[in-house]
């Protein structure tokens, strides 16, 4: 009972690991920088900047200096007031991430028994957990842990991976590799593979297992409560972004 019980445990500090890996990633994804930013003036030019979802690297880079300088101008207040974390990365983050892509797959055979109304809670009570529970994380991150490697993209493509490094605090380096997929909106990226591991496929995994036994609304329930933003009479988030 005493090696069940300690296999469990691990099981569950495994995957709260891998959910926080996750989560970073998702942000590094659109955060990593391999151009330092040396100044205030720089820093407010490149907050200002139009992000550029022309193509898969573009994307990560300009998304990357407008978030880093928002970061590194404005640390000390967002760490303080939480709420204003969410609403900059719901400005320059979630535009660039296909949230109902990946809240599709993620839900996966639940996706088409739901109605309209529980798709929506679900991604936005999923995505409001997900900062809940790990969006300060951002505020520790910074541009040298990531290299972004070279990513060939032909002119007619439709999706692409982004491969990079991460470098943990130890100095070990683990790959990280991003998917993007070409909508009207331009790039946008819906999955994280971590170590091989894909960010879609364990959450997937878990919700359908929760979902199996208890149903949908209440995992969205569940997430709703867990999300710090809470929830309007519509059940979307205060704030939240309009979804395109």
């Amino acid at each position: 009972m005493s090696v069940s019980s300690s296999n469990a445990a691990d099981v569950r500090v495994q995957s709260r690991t891998t959910h926080t890996a996750f989560v970073i990633a998702l942000s590094v994804a659109l955060l990593g920088t391999l151009l330092p930013i040396e100044t205030a003036q720089a820093q407010a030019k490149m907050a200002r900047a139009v992000v550029d979802t022309s193509g898969p690297t573009q994307l990560i880079e300009t998304s990357a200096n407008a978030m880093v300088a928002e970061i590194e101008a404005r640390r000390a207040e967002l760490r303080k007031d939480p709420t204003k974390l969410d609403a900059l990365v719901e400005r320059i983050l979630l535009p660039n991430f296909d949230v109902d892509h990946a809240a599709r797959l993620v839900l996966g055979k639940h996706w088409r028994t739901a109605t309209p109304q529980q798709r929506q809670r679900f991604i936005d009570a999923f995505y409001g957990s997900l900062m809940s529970n790990y969006g300060d994380a951002l505020l520790e991150f910074t541009g040298d842990r990531i290299k972004v490697l070279p990513t060939p993209v032909a002119p007619d493509a439709t999706s692409a991976v982004v491969r990079t490094e991460v470098k943990r605090s130890n100095g070990q380096k683990i790959p990280v590799n991003y998917s993007l997929r070409k909508t009207e909106a331009g790039w946008k990226v819906w999955d994280v593979v971590i170590e091989g591991i894909s960010y879609v496929k364990s959450f997937r995994e878990d919700f359908g297992a929760e979902i199996d036994a208890k149903g949908l609304d209440a995992v969205i329930q569940r997430l709703e409560t867990q999300s710090r933003r809470g929830t309007g009479s519509g059940g979307s988030p205060k704030g939240a972004a309009s979804r395109p």
